[in-house]
């Protein structure tokens, strides 16, 4: 086993789904709808707990508890891809949002079922149950709101066109994406990505909405190398700011 590949995969998983969580809670008591604000609130508590899932295989790898990994590290250190540290912005920024990282997640996890490594395998039979109810819950609004009156339509669309080169992040090349495969730990972004475009295609083609070309659109790298956009460092402070005061104590 490749272990410096199989821990730069885990961190980055790890990362995202803890930063994306962390976003998702903002909306608790802001939702549009009482029942978004319950929906994105449930969805947090998953993807924080699918980190911290994350995390413990990497502990049992050899890195530090996952505490300490997740609110003592700078910024810098941190792998997650720049789309899931945006701030929230509007409500239909963060529906696009959604959409299009947890297709992404819930074909990586598809994917990680079949993972060499057995621990990682195992992990993703369970968070691959989890995240079908979430692209359900993303698709379904994205076709009811892409489909509605002009001003959702309008809105959607805008949001879309901003995310998609931020989406495309999601995808950064690994370093080891050669060893991952070669040692059938994971089979790749590259496939993750072709899998995710026919996805995205299907469900926006039962809307209003439009999709550019693939190739026309500059992916927005970076963060899987540490970075980051101007949000991510307060974000991490916010989180860690409890810990820090005594990483010691037990909650």
């Amino acid at each position: 086993m490749n272990t410096p590949a199989l821990t730069e995969l885990l961190f980055k998983m790890a990362d995202d789904q803890l930063i994306l969580g962390h976003r998702n809670s903002e909306w608790t008591g802001f939702g549009p709808l009482l029942e978004e604000d319950i929906a994105f609130s449930s969805m947090a508590q998953d993807k924080v707990g699918h980190s911290q899932a994350l995390y413990e295989l990497l502990h049992n790898l050899g890195q530090p508890a996952p505490d300490e990994v997740a609110f003592l590290r700078p910024a810098g250190q941190f792998h997650n891809c720049i789309f899931v540290e945006l701030p929230n912005g509007e409500y239909d920024f963060s529906l696009i949002r959604h959409f299009l990282y947890d297709t992404a997640e819930l074909i990586r996890f598809d994917l990680l079922r079949k993972s060499s490594y057995e621990p990682l395998a195992q992990l993703a039979h369970k968070i691959h149950g989890e995240l079908r109810y979430h692209t359900l819950h993303a698709n379904t609004w994205i076709k009811q709101l892409g489909t509605a009156t002009e001003e959702s339509i309008s809105r959607l669309q805008h949001s879309l066109a901003f995310a998609l080169p931020y989406a495309l992040g999601i995808f950064e090349r690994s370093p080891w994406e050669k060893e991952l495969a070669a040692d059938g730990i994971f089979e790749g972004e590259e496939v993750l990505q072709e899998r995710w475009r026919t996805n995205v295609e299907e469900v926006i083609s039962q809307t209003d909405l439009t999709l550019p070309a693939w190739n026309t659109i500059a992916p927005v790298l970076g963060g899987r190398q540490g970075k980051h956009s101007e949000h991510l460092s307060p974000l991490l402070d916010e989180m860690g700011e409890v810990f820090r005061i005594d990483p010691t104590a037990s909650w």
